[in-house]
């Protein structure tokens, strides 16, 4: 993965002059925060053999209860509780649905965009939520012993999401799940409660990005989330996650949210337009996956001729 970013950064950078400057940097970095924290729920998800599609729009109604927050003249501090509060609530909805309700991850998860949707297209009368005031984007634009608030967060929530996964129960319990739900739950593993908080963890982690969002544009526009659940699930997959469950990567996930994030720019760049972006999205999972099953089939007929 590494190495493909590398690759793919030469190769925009011969393609265009204005890809390789700090200020392109910048910006590829700014828009890889939102999906970094996305794409860690989703590594959890996946991880436990678990999805969510509907979790581009979880941002964009936790994003509009911090824009009310806001436009209502609220102290930043409590928009800032806002965004992981109502994230957390739909986390348990989601929760409640699939793991209690006993619905299958996608199924339910699908019926819930369309209920999200409609939601937001309600709440936010077929209008942009705009001009909300700067009160959350100062905050948020400054440093803690020189170190972006962004970027802290980040770094915050991936070290305690790797502590979680190797130094707690949590973990073992999340990836034996993913294994196999059917063996975990006769070993004596709490299933229900795992999966319940995994989704949990994945709505509060989408209210912190929510935050970040409100904070950079300082607007909610219609369409808020439509491709992030794609997004983030192919730069899950991408960093190493496998979507049947049991195995995940952290550092994976974020070289793989970077990458798409490359290529996205990069194509915007040399005079790709926007519209194309969902479809190369669409190719790297496709190819990832491919490669994944032939791979596995590889390894099955090796074990297999191993021991005939």
């Amino acid at each position: 993965m590494l190495v493909a970013c590398l690759l793919a950064i030469i190769l925009f950078s011969v393609a265009s002059p204005h890809y390789a400057t700090s200020g392109n940097a910048a910006t590829v970095l700014r828009n890889s925060v939102e999906l970094l924290l996305i794409g860690l729920g989703m590594t959890l998800l996946l991880a436990m053999g678990g999805i969510d599609v509907s979790i581009g729009i979880v941002m964009g109604l936790a994003a509009i209860a911090i824009g009310r927050v806001l436009g209502a003249g609220g102290n930043p501090l409590l928009a800032l509780v806002a965004g992981p509060l109502v994230g957390a609530l739909l986390g348990c909805v989601t929760a409640t649905v699939v793991v209690l309700g006993r619905v299958p991850a996608i199924v339910g998860t699908l019926g819930l965009l369309g209920v999200y949707r409609t939601a937001v297209f309600v709440l936010l009368g077929g209008q942009w939520l705009s001009g909300l005031p700067s009160s959350l984007t100062d905050l948020l634009a400054t440093t803690v012993l020189g170190v972006p608030v962004p970027a802290l967060v980040i770094a915050i929530a991936y070290l305690a999401v790797w502590l979680a996964l190797r130094r707690t129960p949590y973990g073992l319990h999340l990836l034996a799940i993913g294994n196999s739900e059917e063996k975990a739950r006769l070993s004596g593993i709490p299933v229900i409660k795992t999966r319940f908080m995994t989704f949990v963890i994945s709505g509060v982690l989408t209210g912190i990005a929510a935050t970040f969002y409100v904070a950079t544009y300082r607007n909610v526009e219609m369409t808020i989330g439509s491709t992030l659940a794609l997004d983030a699930i192919a730069a899950v997959i991408l960093g190493g996650t496998s979507i049947l469950g049991g195995r995940c990567s952290l550092i994976g996930t974020v070289l793989g949210v970077l990458l798409l994030r490359i290529l996205q720019n990069g194509l915007l760049l040399i005079g790709v337009p926007s519209l194309w972006q969902p479809v190369v999205t669409g190719i790297l999972i496709i190819g990832v996956l491919g490669f994944e099953a032939v791979s596995n089939r590889f390894l099955l007929v090796q074990l297999l001729r191993a021991h005939a």
